[in-house]
């Protein structure tokens, strides 16, 4: 006989339909599997014979042949452990074959018949929904996971025997319910860390608001203790709040990581903080079954490289295609992976080895030990910095200061208003933010009159400017002009947008 159950398969983010076959016919009892399979999913067939005897199903003794279709896509994973025993219990009468057409069915099986947690349950359920499914079978600990897409039930089974049940109505297990706005109200209350914490630093803020308004990346260079990390971990407080889309976007990358957890849904800005030893591969995604790495899971929010110059050069380079294109894919023999990276950049570096310098009372590094340090950034990645700042150290009178600085929720609104004028200017334009503007757009939303066109060119030929520190000038002059809510860009905004490439000069001799 033979049956059709349904499950999916990750690709990039997204889920894949497909199609469980099992056939059970007479011949030498076998039990074969087929479909480009995958190691793990090759060992399924272990772990279903055995969890269906342990579950008390006693198959005779048959040839069954399983099919995993479509058969052109590599599938991986454990989770098609349970669909693969439905379809083979189907195929023997144990359960209702019509009713297998209404479910999407995964979860990985343990020789107990126990059904336990996997990845990537988001996006497969998300899939399922906008396949025409009307219910799936998901593993006990994923339920809240799958139960945030709404107009699809999910119900959550803890082992093989209830999943067997649920698909035969004999079940009284009921769909997993999400009270998503509840979600999003939990995750606005008060926030652990906020900007009020930070005394001085007031050009620092600044930068880091117009940088977070336009979508710059910043980088921040000061000595040790300057308050560069503490800022950088508040970036995300500023930040306009997730709409319901863009929580569903970030929530499906951490689903695939297995970095949801009991969360079902992500429902603040991210905040990626890698440390400077790591790999290649753990930074941009990849390995032998392809996954996520930093940078998306950094996907609309922050990813945060303290101490720069620390971070091995091949590392850091791989950020420039991303930088650009907002997404990375990882090319495989049988298929490639798209995951998207549309994150803001934020770095933080001493200017030398110890981090004194130019201050000579402390600093005795010399100059060649100085560009040696320096020279470990490359010139194309610090050319994506659209913003460069210095953290000045810290005086006893700011830090004994009574006055209380801005909030997070002060400067966010003004962001946000920010970036709302940007949205509507840019409408229909497949561009969000002033950070995405190229030559040809920046000549129709960027212009200049005469005055602002003499202030620049004057800074041109004084700094020694190239082209594509030109246009990141009036990129960010445009960011500042919306945050004073102005059409027009005056000569005090690219003032303000040529004092953030200053730095270039005075530690790199731009």
């Amino acid at each position: 006989m033979f049956c059709k159950a349904y499950s999916a398969a990750i690709h990039g983010i997204e889920g894949l339909i497909v199609s469980v076959e099992a056939d059970v016919s007479d011949g030498l009892p076998a039990f074969d599997m087929v479909g480009l399979l995958g190691s793990e999913v090759k060992e399924a067939r272990e772990r279903v014979r055995i969890a269906l005897k342990n579950s008390g199903f006693m198959l005779p003794a048959k040839r069954i042949t399983v099919n995993l279709s479509p058969a052109d896509i590599r599938k991986e994973g454990t989770a098609f452990d349970l669909p693969v025993a439905i379809a083979i219990l189907a195929a023997f009468g144990h359960v209702c074959e019509e009713n297998l057409g209404d479910y999407l069915i995964v979860g990985e099986l343990s020789l107990s018949g126990k059904i336990n947690r996997i990845n990537g349950i988001l996006p497969i359920v998300y899939a399922a929904k906008r396949q025409g499914f009307k219910k799936c079978i998901v593993p006990k600990d994923n339920a809240r996971e799958g139960a945030v897409v709404e107009g699809i039930l999910t119900y959550g089974a803890s082992s093989l025997s209830e999943a067997v049940s649920i698909l035969n109505g004999n079940s009284e297990i009921e769909p997993e319910h999400v009270d998503v706005s509840g979600l999003f109200n939990n995750s606005r209350t008060e926030e652990s860390v906020d900007f009020s914490e930070v005394v001085g630093q007031l050009a620092a803020k600044r930068a880091i608001e117009v940088a977070v308004a336009g979508m710059h990346n910043i980088l921040m260079i000061g000595p040790p203790g300057s308050g560069k990390t503490m800022l950088a971990k508040r970036i995300p407080t500023i930040m306009p709040e997730l709409t319901f889309d863009e929580s569903m976007e970030i929530s499906k990358i951490y689903s695939i990581a297995g970095l949801l957890d009991q969360q079902a849904l992500i429902t603040k800005r991210p905040f990626r903080n890698p440390h400077h030893t790591i790999t290649t591969t753990a930074l941009v995604g990849g390995g032998a079954s392809p996954k996520p790495g930093e940078i998306s899971l950094a996907h609309l929010g922050v990813l945060f490289l303290d101490e720069l110059p620390e971070f091995m050069k091949n590392t850091i380079e791989v950020l420039r295609q991303p930088l650009e294109e907002k997404s990375v894919t990882i090319a495989r023999l049988n298929a490639s992976y798209k995951y998207p990276a549309g994150f803001m950049l934020v770095a933080a570096m001493n200017p030398c080895s110890c981090g004194f310098y130019p201050d000579r009372s402390r600093c005795s590094c010399s100059i060649n030990m100085v560009k040696r340090y320096l020279g470990r950034i490359s010139q194309p990645l610090l050319d994506r910095f659209d913003i460069s700042i210095e953290a000045l150290q810290i005086n006893y009178r700011e830090l004994n200061t009574q006055k209380t600085p801005e909030s997070s929720a002060q400067i966010r609104a003004r962001v946000s208003k920010a970036r709302q004028i940007q949205q509507e200017r840019y409408k229909g334009q497949g561009i969000y933010f002033n950070s995405q503007l190229t030559p040809r757009t920046i000549k129709k939303y960027c212009h200049l009159e005469a005055e602002e066109q003499a202030l620049l060119e004057e800074a041109f030929i004084r700094m020694n400017l190239s082209a594509r520190a030109y246009h990141r000038i009036l990129k960010v002059a445009r960011t500042i002009a919306d945050l004073d809510d102005s059409d027009r860009i005056s000569a005090r905004h690219i003032s303000e947008a040529i004092c953030y490439r200053s730095l270039d000069h005075k530690y790199w001799g731009e």
